[in-house]
């Protein structure tokens, strides 16, 4: 190429990435997960499930959560109403132990294939 030719090639500009607004909305749940039923030496009380809240240590931590309501997502093998995701919901009620687990009752009791899953502790109904 001659000298003129180069001249009129103009270099090429950097593009660069525009950063995409995110229209996401805020998260209103935070994990646990499901440990058991509460229980006794022998028996076990299949109304009442003990919840282990990622980031609770203590008694008094979990005592924010009293009242919170708490979701069991899973899948199902059949579709309902288009979709084959269905919940359980649920109340926690107290506190269980001094280590921050609680104890919550579900509409349903989960069942026992969930032992060891997560839930979904939300952060409704606040008392502020």
């Amino acid at each position: 190429m001659s000298q003129e030719q180069q001249k009129d090639i103009k270099p090429k500009k950097k593009q660069t990435k525009k950063k995409k607004k995110q229209n996401k909305s805020p998260r209103l749940h935070i994990d646990g997960t499901f440990m058991g039923y509460r229980r006794g030496l022998t028996t076990q009380k299949t109304g009442t499930s003990l919840i282990k809240i990622i980031g609770v240590g203590t008694r008094k931590e979990s005592e924010w959560y009293l009242g919170k309501k708490v979701a069991y997502v899973y899948n199902a093998s059949r579709h309902h109403n288009g979709s084959n995701v269905r919940t359980i919901w649920g109340k926690i009620t107290s506190a269980h132990g001094n280590s921050g687990i609680v104890r919550a009752k579900f509409k349903r009791n989960l069942p026992a294939i969930a032992m060891g899953k997560k839930v979904r502790v939300m952060m409704y109904p606040s008392n502020l």
